[in-house]
């Protein structure tokens, strides 16, 4: 029904920024919760930023916080993950996620959408 696509990762080094997107189609953007997991090398997918519908709900895990800034585009049914001085521990697999339900926001298990994924990798 939603369909997620994901992209900008790759390469950078630790300080280094990177700026994510996830186009949304298929669905009423606007009325959706947007997420970013993430999912590194051999550990758990974890919560990382999520932003509802009002435009200035927005939630952040703890790691993360102060580094990464999620917004949205409602226009272009898109949604960003702007990440600013980057570390090594940030190096995974970045997916896009979306629901309808305006709580759980951390919960991956309240998402029911999903992209592909777009990896990111942090070198020291």
């Amino acid at each position: 029904q939603v369909l997620l696509a994901e992209s900008g990762g790759g390469l950078v080094q630790a300080g280094g920024s990177l700026r994510l997107s996830c186009v949304a189609s298929g669905g009423t953007f606007s009325s959706l919760t947007m997420g970013w997991f993430r999912q590194a090398p051999g550990k758990e997918r974890e919560f990382v930023a999520a932003i509802s519908w009002i435009p200035d709900n927005t939630y952040y895990a703890d790691p993360v916080k102060g580094r990464f800034t999620i917004s949205k585009d409602n226009a272009k049914n898109t949604v960003y993950l702007q990440m600013n001085r980057l570390k090594p521990e940030d190096t995974a697999v970045y997916y896009c996620a979306a629901k309808r339900r305006e709580s759980h926001y951390t919960i991956l298990t309240y998402y029911e959408y999903w992209g592909q994924g777009t990896k990111v990798t942090v070198s020291s």
